[in-house]
């Protein structure tokens, strides 16, 4: 009798990626895939920690499944991810049910883990000093996927006072180029034909040494030259780190998608240094105004905080004014939190939260405008899509421009996997919406 598994993936494309390494580990050993939990014989909750509220939300759900445990003994319920690395063996104290605690580095091993879990009750592993895994590339695993990820490398070294990944994923360690290309090469044979590139500061990536180094440029310009692997993103970038070779890039990579994710977390360079992240206000916008003089049309996404403890209103209003500055296409922005073992948690001044959420909802109000306003400027225009899926309500497919703008529309489920040209007829602040061009067989299909 087949054993079944399912997994909750919280949180970033970081989770995403672990998720889909420990499903292909899991149909190795004969498991197989449920999407109803109440049919698994293994639950496993993959968690972010980046947040309170996603902290908050992986100890709830945890918390509804081991009571579907409570009614079903023989059902093994594990915690995976940076919850799990950051509480350890805390979390057999509050959840005595709980058989598996799987850090972050710890996944690729699920296979070990579950069969040490056969023999006693419970497995705490959060071992942080292993180097990140090879894919299993699973045969038939993404066959009906035409975007997938790929992790290029583990951990950051930056610090940042607000940030716990160091502490939740480790110090910094680069995969191998060559089992990078291989994952890569796998994936584009089983169909997927967009891929992203992942690491919690990927374009400081950096492995070997001397002549054999291989730097982030070099990866992406080994990874582009791969036949049917029609575009190749990457995220999340540091400011720092953004070189003149890899904006060059952008110029010269045909299939590298003219888009970067490019947090900035502040336009106060007093915030800047308190948070330690190593770059100015005045860097910052020099180095977006050199990636469009390279790429007038690339698009350019963001993450930014308020309320990080100390920031005065004439701070939150500089960073207000670096929004209008620079017109992001899209901002992710967030209340600042305090998180175990960071330096900010012990800084004193803190916000209060109403005025946290004051100041989000005044910063979300003029992000709002600048997208509605950009999203406009596509209409009548003739744009690039790859189509990956169907959309929400299922009536339409969907897919996203070359700058990451979600575009619905009507057309040919054949096309799906094929980038088409679409007609954008109009625009809200989420979407764009159009007419294809292509039709199965047509000549514009790539």
């Amino acid at each position: 009798m087949n054993h079944h598994f399912h997994i909750i993936t919280m949180g970033c494309q970081m989770n995403e990626y672990d998720s889909d390494l420990v499903a292909q580990l899991l149909l190795s050993m004969g498991y197989l895939p449920t999407s109803d939990p109440l049919e698994a014989d293994l639950i496993l909750i993959n968690t972010c920690a980046v947040r309170a509220r996603a902290e908050q939300k992986a100890v709830s759900i945890l918390g509804r499944v081991l009571k579907q445990k409570r009614r079903t003994p023989d059902l093994k319920v594990g915690l995976m991810g940076c919850v799990a690395q950051q509480r350890g063996g805390d979390l057999f104290k509050r959840f005595p049910e709980l058989d598996l605690v799987l850090g972050t580095r710890e996944v690729s091993r699920i296979r070990e883990h579950i069969h040490s879990s056969e023999s006693r009750s419970r497995v705490l592993a959060t071992e942080l000093n292993l180097q990140p895994p090879a894919s299993p590339n699973a045969s038939g695993y993404f066959r009906s996927r035409f975007t997938a990820f790929i992790s290029i490398m583990e951990g950051c070294n930056n610090f940042c006072t607000y940030c716990v990944v160091p502490f939740t994923r480790g110090r910094e360690a680069s995969r191998s180029p060559d089992d990078i290309v291989e994952e890569a090469k796998h994936l584009v044979t089983e169909g997927v034909r967009e891929i992203t590139l992942l690491g919690q500061n990927v374009n400081s990536y950096s492995y070997g040494k001397e002549e054999g180094q291989c730097r982030f440029p070099l990866l992406l310009r080994k990874l582009s030259s791969l036949k049917e692997l029609l575009r190749l993103r990457f995220t999340t970038s540091h400011p720092k780190d953004l070189s003149d070779d890899l904006i060059r890039c952008f110029v010269e990579i045909p299939n590298l998608c003219r888009h970067i994710h490019l947090p900035f977390q502040s336009g106060s360079n007093r915030i800047l240094k308190r948070m330690n992240r190593g770059y100015t206000r005045e860097q910052y916008i020099d180095r977006v105004r050199d990636l469009r003089q390279a790429v007038p049309s690339i698009a350019i996404t963001s993450d930014v905080m308020v309320g990080f403890p100390g920031e005065t209103e004439d701070e939150f209003m500089e960073t207000l004014d670096l929004i209008r500055q620079i017109e992001f296409d899209n901002l992710y922005s967030f209340k600042y939190s305090d998180r175990n073992k960071t330096r900010s948690s012990t800084m004193s001044g803190k916000i209060d939260e109403w005025e946290k959420s004051r100041r989000l909802g005044l910063l979300q109000k003029t992000q709002k405008e600048i997208t509605i306003r950009k999203n406009k400027s596509f209409k009548g225009a003739v744009v690039e899509v790859l189509a990956e899926g169907l959309s929400r309500k299922g009536d339409q497919l969907t897919g996203k421009t070359e700058g990451s703008k979600i575009v619905n529309f009507k057309s040919d489920s054949q096309l799906l996997g094929h980038i088409v040209k679409v007609l954008i007829k109009e625009s809200s602040a989420n979407s764009l919406r159009g007419e294809c061009l292509d039709s199965a067989g047509g000549d514009q299909i790539y």
